[in-house]
């Protein structure tokens, strides 16, 4: 089966924007690309997508129903291939993890990880997640967001495409339960002071750290990382938590 085929066959998955087809396009963190599936990932989403995926629905969520409990949620943002992600969920089962990730190729990898894993606090999700956050998360019901190594955009013409600015700050913020968090981690030095600066320019935020955090030792390695260090970049980490005004 082609991609395009399993396209046709589950057209959930082929949908990551709500904006109706043919309508404009604003400016977007990401830039979809395409690889080649491989068999392993083809069979993941015909054996298991319902078992461990979300799909997108104008409306809000209940994490209880989703997985079955009332246990805190940490919604992870562009989760790559998925490696760190389904480790922090086997080390955590007492916490929820909502993943999401515009990319076929991470999302079906990930997937097959999961049903492989047997882990059942991981469900994972192929949309923006602007449009996610604003039409499904309920405010004030998330402990925490993971946004580990999202694309720097580094050329300054394309700076706007960040994911992290003052809008979706100000969204992030809105879903966090007190005392929740917001933990980002980046090779790109420009963009994690960027990071510090916007979130300290939200209502409710507060820095802790008063600056970069320093490492979290729980959170495991990502090919970004290693492609980072590789390059001889310093990972820069940044944690705000949401506060009582």
């Amino acid at each position: 089966m082609t991609e395009q085929e399993l396209l046709e066959k589950y057209p959930a998955l082929s949908r990551v924007e709500k904006r109706p087809l043919g309508s404009f396009r604003g400016i977007n963190s990401f830039v979809l690309r395409g690889q080649k599936l491989k068999d392993y990932q083809i069979k993941a989403v015909e054996e298991h997508l319902n078992d461990y995926a979300v799909f997108f629905n104008d409306g809000y969520v209940s994490f209880e129903q989703i997985f079955g409990n009332s246990n805190p949620v940490v919604i992870e943002i562009g989760f790559g291939m998925g490696e760190a992600t389904l480790q922090i969920a086997k080390d955590n089962p007492d916490i929820n993890y909502l993943a999401i990730e515009v990319f076929l190729y991470g999302f079906t990898k990930l997937l097959s990880n999961i049903a492989a894993s047997g882990v059942k606090n991981l469900k994972i999700m192929r949309f923006d997640a602007h449009d996610v956050l604003s039409s499904m998360i309920p405010d004030s019901s998330v402990q925490g967001f993971h946004i580990f190594f999202p694309d720097p955009w580094p050329k300054k013409r394309h700076n706007r495409r960040r994911l992290i600015n003052n809008e979706f700050a100000t969204v992030l913020a809105s879903k966090l339960v007190p005392g929740g968090y917001i933990y980002c981690a980046t090779d790109w030095e420009e963009y994690a002071q960027q990071m510090v600066d916007v979130f300290a320019g939200i209502p409710g935020l507060s820095n802790p750290y008063n600056g970069f955090a320093d490492k979290v030792s729980w959170r495991p390695s990502t090919g970004f990382e290693k492609k980072g260090l590789d390059a001889d970049r310093v990972i820069r980490e940044v944690w705000v938590e949401k506060v009582e005004l």
